[in-house]
């Protein structure tokens, strides 16, 4: 019998069958087999590509003749596991940086011919001359000295490629985005989502159980009868998966205190500070949210740019001074709000403010003819209330309906219209 094993040391599941028995599978078992699996010499196996959801490969593994030949090894820690990606990556780093010393070597010998007689400025413009058997013989070597240095530049190519798959292979080793508070909040975030999805999961598991051991038949969507050892099975994998999350999770946030944490949140920066944003420099703080700040970049070539990132990106405090200037309402009742047309500015929806209040105002559709909207002439029964807001991205101050600002239509167009 054949079976299929979860490797909890890799994290993979591995097929173990004899070639004479992959030589006599389909054309199609073969394609949906290299879909799912790879071939790994150092396990002897036909190994998953999954390493978390293992569905389709266990369903593949099933059509061609697997069953489930439960689990083997030890699963490691996660700073267990970056540790021997580390060695792998340390070890490929070595390894093309082998390579590429190598080519180089190849392209030194290559051209050395032809560093030799490129002095000579005679060799390299001496004519052939037809019949004569010397010169031809000559021409021959030329030609083979010039193609031994064009080969030359095809191996420094090679070893300029190999050096770059080094230096990849080098960053990985290194782990320098465990030295990046932005990517460890990332990615500590990233965990407790995870962890609260298998909390769910596994509470919808017990509820589910609980109705079959009342005697209730519940079937998935295939229309399948569903057991107690399958709930039972799915429950100690989703807490499984939750203790791998959770070591995860300790990992990242023993690496984020071992760099000080992260020392700014909303409690201690406010909207108007002037701080120092990674990648960014010198920012002015547009707002402050529970989670994430928005920031105006005030120097560089993206000076005026707006984004939004976490706390973690804030490196330092330049200006703790808070922005006290005050919104102004520049609205009164009767004024005419429009929407305009970005192609030509024409109007094509207006309001009326029917009443004002220190940050807002109530506005009420009315009707535009000709273009031109009509005061008082409602076509909406209710008013809607909007805030008094600053544009972030300009001197705007005023209301939006949905994306789309809306202006203030002059007075004087207003009067014309009445008389």
């Amino acid at each position: 019998m054949k079976n299929y094993i979860l490797n909890l040391e890799t994290n993979h599941i591995e097929l173990h069958f004899e070639k004479a028995e992959y030589v006599a599978l389909s054309a199609s078992q073969k394609a949906a087999l290299k879909k799912a699996y790879l071939w790994s010499s150092k396990a002897s196996a036909w190994v998953s590509r999954s390493t978390q959801n293992h569905y389709w490969a266990i369903e593949v593994a099933k059509k061609l003749g697997f069953e489930d030949g439960g689990k083997t090894g030890e699963r490691l820690s996660y700073a267990e596991q970056l540790e021997v990606k580390k060695e792998k990556a340390e070890a490929r780093a070595e390894r093309f940086e082998q390579y590429s010393e190598n080519a180089e070597k190849r392209a030194e010998i290559l051209q050395s011919d032809f560093n030799k007689y490129r002095k000579d400025w005679s060799w390299l413009t001496q004519p052939i001359i037809s019949g004569h058997a010397g010169s031809r013989a000559f021409g021959n070597h030329r030609a083979k000295v010039m193609a031994r240095y064009d080969r030359g530049f095809e191996e420094y190519q090679k070893s300029e490629y190999y050096q770059d798959r080094a230096a990849t292979a080098r960053a990985t080793a290194d782990n320098i985005k465990l030295k990046d508070k932005v990517y460890l909040d990332k990615k500590i975030k990233e965990c407790n989502k995870t962890l609260k999805m298998y909390q769910e999961h596994i509470v919808k598991y017990e509820e589910a159980l609980y109705k079959i051991q009342q005697g209730q038949e519940l079937r998935n969507r295939s229309g399948e009868l569903l057991t107690e050892d399958y709930i039972e099975q799915c429950i100690a994998d989703r807490l499984e998966k939750y203790e791998w999350e959770y070591d995860k999770l300790e990992f990242f946030q023993k690496c984020l205190d071992d760099l000080g944490g992260i020392q700014f949140s909303n409690g201690n920066v406010k909207v108007g500070y002037i701080v120092n944003m990674k990648r960014w420099g010198r920012c002015e703080i547009l707002s402050a949210g529970p989670v994430n700040v928005t920031f105006k970049i005030l120097d560089g070539g993206a000076a005026g740019g707006v984004l939004t990132d976490p706390y973690a990106a804030i490196t330092e405090i330049i200006q703790a001074k808070e922005a006290t200037t005050k919104i102004q309402n520049p609205f009164r009742v009767g004024d005419i709000l429009t929407k305009n047309r970005p192609a030509d500015g024409s109007i094509f929806r207006a309001y009326q403010v029917v009443k004002t209040t220190e940050t807002g105002v109530k506005i009420q559709q009315i009707a535009v003819e000709n273009a031109k909207p009509i005061p008082d002439k409602f076509v909406e029964q209710k008013p809607t209330q909007k805030k008094i807001v600053k544009s972030k991205y300009s001197e705007f101050v005023g209301v939006y309906d949905g994306d789309w600002q809306l202006h203030k239509y002059q007075e004087k167009e207003i009067l014309s219209m009445a008389k």
